[in-house]
């Protein structure tokens, strides 16, 4: 009997440590002591010396700062630039997410034998599709944990992007396509995971999976980022459209690496890393005997009170192909942001050699791993007043034919991918935009085959 009261004891004292963790809690420990001793749980003298207990405790517990006599608040709760987060003990936890939605209309062009480009990204389908969809962005939910050790800042950092769209039967990853009939289920792309180590006048060092270096300004700096931008398979919808991905930039994407970024000289800062060696999608098959490596330059600064964000980066990886011989795909990018009061505008461009368009390594090379060239652009301005943007945009990605076999072998090969976008922005709340947007996106082939679409975008989207 004693050793149950014991142990009722010490669970009722653990519920009252627990109410009065936090202070959306506060007073409950005593009404906890309360409706315990009204059920008769507690006797007339355990409920008085617990009681007593709790208020002896409280006032032990140092308002803010303190000795660590009690518990001490203001070391469990911590606010963060963004996101919501806490410290617990040695460590800093935050959480960061996205959740958006856009009814998507689509009107394609008419399949015939003049509108069909390989490679190009205008739908063709004859009728009009609406979808509810994700837009460039799935949702998204981050957590990050930091601490600093031994006179280290370290940290580990987790990002899933679950899609609002079903994803079909049998695939395995959660962009593989849609599956827009009954009894599916949605996917989640991991693209995040990697550890940080780093120092103040020393740099930081990241290893694991995270955005590439090549490329990630193009698309962090486009405003169909928040958006829809040119659809992509609007009738069985993935888990995000293309935004301006092949009609201004090479997707990036989400790679395995170790990098280095170096700490910030007056708004200087240069990132470089090992990357692993991807493959072709298109070419020969190949052997992966040579990581990749990228690398980027960036300056943030003010220039007579215009805010400026200047980079270039650049990839470089060698491909062996199994058969025999090999290629080096190669590319460099170089853009600027703009910010003067309500206006900021966007200039990107990028050369390449063997690296494709629209994705690294799609119609990189022809059929025997001769490479193409290809180049592309884009340019953009937005203009918020208050809480309503209005912006526009152009861009467009070109391919090149490795030589004259290759143009005769694929005269539909994709020549010129662009699209014009018009977009209003409207800020609901700090957390809440809502988007309308207009886009006509064209693909023109080398042989002259062209299809056009135009799209509408309506949707919202948050963050915290």
């Amino acid at each position: 009997m004693m050793i149950s009261r014991i142990m009722l004891r010490g669970t009722v004292a653990l519920g009252v440590l627990a109410a009065t963790a936090a202070p959306a809690f506060a007073g409950s420990s005593e009404a906890l002591l309360k409706r315990l001793h009204e059920k008769g749980i507690l006797s007339d003298e355990e409920y008085n010396e617990l009681l007593s207990d709790e208020k002896s405790e409280a006032r032990a517990t140092p308002a803010s700062g303190g000795d660590g006599a009690g518990l001490d608040l203001s070391k469990m709760v911590k606010m963060t630039d963004s996101g919501i987060g806490l410290q617990v003990g040695p460590a800093t936890i935050k959480f960061a997410g996205s959740v958006n939605g856009f009814y998507v209309h689509d009107n394609p062009d008419t399949p015939s034998a003049t509108t069909s480009v390989v490679g190009g990204v205008a739908s063709v389908g004859g009728k009009n599709s609406s979808a509810v969809r994700n837009g460039l962005l799935p949702g998204f939910l981050t957590v990050s944990v930091t601490s600093q050790q031994e006179g280290w800042d370290v940290g580990a950092f987790f990002g899933m992007y679950p899609g609002i769209n079903s994803t079909a039967w049998g695939t395995l990853g959660a962009n593989n396509g849609g599956q827009p009939t009954a009894l599916a289920t949605a996917g989640i792309d991991f693209r995040q995971t990697y550890l940080t180590f780093g120092r103040k006048n020393v740099g930081t060092f990241k290893i694991g999976r995270d955005i590439g270096l090549f490329g990630s300004e193009g698309i962090l700096n486009d405003i169909t980022l928040l958006s829809s931008g040119t659809p992509g398979g609007n009738v069985a919808p993935g888990n995000t459209t293309l935004g301006r991905i092949g009609v201004g930039y090479i997707y990036t994407d989400f790679q395995p690496q170790i990098t280095y970024t170096s700490p910030n000289f007056s708004g200087v800062q240069a990132s470089v890393g090992v990357f692993q060696p991807l493959q072709s999608l298109t070419g020969p098959a190949q052997s992966g005997s040579s990581p990749g490596f990228q690398g980027k330059l960036t300056y943030d600064g003010k220039l007579a009170g215009v805010g400026t964000r200047f980079w270039v980066s650049g990839v470089t990886q060698k491909h062996d192909i199994v058969t025999g011989g090999s290629y080096t795909g190669q590319g460099i990018d170089a853009g600027g942001k703009v910010t003067a009061g309500p206006i900021a505008v966007t200039g990107y461009y990028y050369t390449a050699k063997g690296l494709g368009t629209t994705v690294l390594g799609l119609f990189d090379t022809d059929a025997v791993g001769n490479p193409r060239k290809s180049n592309g652009f884009y340019a953009q301005a937005l203009a918020t007043f208050g809480k309503i943007g209005v912006g526009g945009s152009y861009g467009e990605s070109s391919l090149k034919y490795a030589n004259a076999a290759d143009a005769a072998a694929n005269p539909d090969l994709v020549k010129v991918n662009s699209s014009y976008v018009g977009q209003l922005r409207y800020n609901l709340t700090s957390w809440v935009t809502l988007i309308g947007e207009y886009v006509h996106s064209k693909a023109k082939a080398h042989s002259g085959n062209q299809a056009s679409s135009d799209a509408m975008a309506l949707g919202g989207i948050l963050f915290f």
